[in-house]
């Protein structure tokens, strides 16, 4: 089974995420337009894969794509296939939490890790 480690950037606790079938999806609240915003990713030995992005609805720097089809009230597209090492998350007092989720049970990224410094993700290495 692979894990997802996340860690804050400041440092501190770090907390790692067993992940059944090594997908987990990222959901916030976009400050200014108060929209719901999803992507699913991938974790693999090199990285991390972003597979679909989702927002519900559009507005304020959050347009979605032009190939973007709408389903149930959701903008939905494919990421680009590009592997990344880690994402780093900006978090603030002032705004919601991300919220990682996991086989459809979703925690805040304070659950983990706490605090409101930014938090790195990436795949989980044996020592």
């Amino acid at each position: 089974m692979i894990a997802l480690c996340l860690a804050l950037m400041a440092g501190g606790p770090a907390a790692q995420v067993a992940l059944p079938d090594d997908r987990f999806t990222l959901s916030w609240i976009h400050t200014i337009e108060k929209v719901e915003w999803q992507e699913d990713w991938r974790v693999g030995k090199t990285g991390l894969t972003g597979l679909e992005a989702r927002i519900k609805g559009s507005g304020a720097g959050m347009e979605p794509p032009a190939f973007a089809r709408l389903e149930r009230g959701w903008y939905r597209w494919p990421m680009p296939p590009e592997t990344r090492p880690r994402l780093i998350l900006a978090r603030s007092e002032f705004a919601a939490d991300h919220r990682l989720c996991v086989k459809g049970e979703c925690r805040s990224l304070s659950h983990y890790v706490g605090g409101v410094d930014s938090v790195i993700l990436e795949p989980c290495h044996a020592p």
